[in-house]
């Protein structure tokens, strides 16, 4: 007879819980980066209060203290996310505008890039492997190999490419409002 206040799927929420651990919700974090969080956590007590964002505690300082300057790394997870999420949404037969702003933008990437030592070694992948942008799949592979080529400069971890649509697929937008339109004209309204 089980002893009172036992739960009976006890044993299973703990496996699922021990499994959930490895589903990260960013799986290209480092492992001392604050977004490694479990994608599901279960527990059979209840949950405690989640600790308040950076962003928030951030806004908690005094207003004459400086914040903290970002790091490279920062910088660079946050410029791979801004360029996966673009090439996810990269048409599936783009115009010949659309696949020279691809090649531009890495190339403007390449000069502008706020670490001169990542931009000079951006620039270097670039030249030994030319932006491919004849579609959406072509892009995405392209820059996740691309990608992969940095990581393996830095000894991080290779990101399967074949999981690039999973990890970083369109967004969901209402009536196709995150369609790129190739437009030319950036300031139609003036």
């Amino acid at each position: 007879m089980p002893l009172p206040g036992w739960n009976p799927l006890a044993p299973v929420l703990q496996t699922v819980a021990a499994f959930s651990r490895h589903i990260l919700i960013a799986p290209d974090a480092g492992p001392d980066d604050h977004r490694l969080r479990p994608l599901l956590a279960l527990s059979l007590s209840p949950p405690s209060p989640a600790p308040p964002r950076p962003e928030v505690l951030n806004l908690k300082k005094d207003k004459d203290a400086k914040e903290a300057p970002l790091t490279k790394e920062e910088v660079g997870r946050a410029t791979w996310m801004l360029l996966h999420t673009i090439a996810a949404q990269f048409p599936d037969e783009p115009t010949r505008q659309q696949k020279r702003d691809a090649k531009e933008l890495m190339h403007i990437i390449s000069r502008l890039y706020p670490c001169k030592e990542c931009a000079d070694h951006f620039k270097e992948v670039l030249k030994s492997n030319p932006v491919q942008a004849g579609s959406q799949a072509e892009f995405s592979q392209w820059l996740c190999y691309v990608h992969n080529v940095v990581n393996r400069s830095l000894g991080k971890p290779i990101f399967p490419c074949q999981r690039v649509t999973a990890r970083w697929g369109k967004l969901d937008c209402p009536e196709r409002s995150c369609d790129l339109e190739g437009n030319i004209d950036i300031m139609p309204n003036r």
